[in-house]
């Protein structure tokens, strides 16, 4: 859905509300500061002692190229556009910039995350959590999927910080159980797919209801036409922080291929690749719940400890899966896309990918659970030799994000 469609609704709205609006036609600025500030260390970004405690102890030594330009902004309260791919460490960066500017001595809900999807709000919430564990941060996940009495009285407990998606945020927001009048930051992740999805009216809703000095940070893998022009009506004089696909896929994810003849003999290969491969995590990626379900069922007769998780599960199942592969109950991960984007495991260094996505877009989130927050990691690629769509596609993808796929060599986990 074009983002031209989110215009501002000024039917019944109160001063604040009308206030805020005007925000919506405001020209797209450029930061005036000239270039942005770059801060190697954390130490340098004077944060909070106890959330730099959270975030040592949640295994981030250095802060990602996203980091080093992102956090400090955001903990002032500026407008902020942050535009870098998967595996980046966008939500730290945004999440230590917030978790910065709370005062969790007193209850209320201060800031306000939007995704697109359950799966990574709930991830979401997990980051947050984990970086706001000194401070004593209370978080809460409002999502489709759950009881809405149960939702609504945690709300009305006064959290400090709500994750959600767009829809159920809105239905709480019109029932008075999530109150906004403490909101200081909002922060719309994911941008890109939430407009692609549909929800620009949901968006403009839950702006509209805000307090017209609310900051707004705006997060999007992809810098399309329709994000630029969000950020043209709802950023006040942004700081603008693009991190080039180039430095992302480069950077420290190594990508090959490996020519599996046929695509009958891709399922012999990966079991292969597996009797040799032994570093930490890895994801899996196929394109259909029944590829999923029947690798699943391959790879644990092959006694592999396997979790599956498709799109079919229900929310509670996905958390569990997701869960339990987390806390490392399960080395290997199958997935369907659904998990693209949601993932936040920190041991994952290899992702697989037996089917190309279809759409070459997931392919740069695909690979990102891999070498977060700037470990380094492999994605290996399955092709079909006999296949002139499998081989067009890795082309494509090469040529898309300007990067070198070459054939995967027999020391492959050297690069780890």
């Amino acid at each position: 859905m074009a983002a031209t469609t989110l215009q501002p609704n000024t039917t019944n709205t109160t001063t604040d509300n009308t206030a805020h609006n005007s925000k919506f036609d405001e020209e797209f600025q450029l930061t005036e500061d000239g270039e942005i500030e770059v801060f190697a260390d954390f130490e340098a970004m004077d944060l909070q002692e106890n959330l730099l405690r959270g975030i040592f102890a949640y295994g981030l030594e250095k802060p990602s190229a996203i980091q080093t330009k992102g956090i400090v902004p955001t903990s002032k309260g500026r407008d902020t556009l942050m535009h870098a791919q998967s595996g980046t460490g966008k939500t730290a960066a945004f999440s230590i910039g917030m978790l910065n500017q709370l005062d969790t001595s007193r209850p209320g809900i201060q800031a306000l995350i939007l995704s697109p999807t359950r799966d990574l709000a709930i991830q979401t919430e997990r980051v947050v959590a984990a970086l706001g564990d000194y401070l004593g941060v209370h978080v809460h996940t409002s999502v489709g999927g759950r009881s809405g009495r149960e939702d609504g009285m945690a709300l009305r407990s006064g959290p400090h910080v709500v994750t959600g998606t767009p829809g159920r945020v809105c239905d709480n927001i019109q029932r008075g159980s999530l109150d906004v009048r403490g909101i200081k930051t909002l922060i719309l992740d994911e941008v890109d797919v939430m407009l692609d999805e549909g929800f620009v009216d949901a968006v403009r809703n839950v702006i509209q209801a805000l307090n017209a000095d609310c900051q707004v940070v705006v997060v999007s893998a992809t810098y399309t036409a329709a994000v630029h022009d969000i950020c043209d009506k709802i950023l006040r004089n942004p700081v603008k922080i693009v991190i080039p696909t180039e430095e992302i896929t480069l950077a420290g994810i190594k990508q090959f291929y490996v020519d599996c003849g046929s695509e009958a003999s891709k399922i012999d290969v990966l079991l292969d690749l597996y009797s040799t491969l032994s570093a930490g995590q890895s994801v899996v990626f196929v394109n259909s719940r029944r590829r999923a379900i029947e690798l699943g069922e391959q790879m644990d007769r092959a006694d592999h400890t396997v979790s599956v998780i498709h799109g079919d599960l229900e929310m509670a199942e996905r958390e569990l899966v997701l869960q339990e592969f987390v806390n490392g109950a399960s080395r290997v991960l199958i997935a369907t896309d659904i998990v693209a984007r949601g993932i936040d495991a920190q041991q994952v260094s290899i992702v697989i990918n037996v089917d190309l996505p279809h759409d070459r877009e997931n392919y740069i989130h695909r690979i990102g659970r891999a070498g977060r927050f700037g470990r380094k990691g492999i994605a290996i690629n399955l092709i079909a030799g006999d296949s002139q769509r499998d081989i067009s596609k890795l082309q494509e993808l090469e040529q898309f994000y300007a990067c070198d796929i070459g054939e995967m060599p027999q020391d492959v986990l050297a690069f780890l």
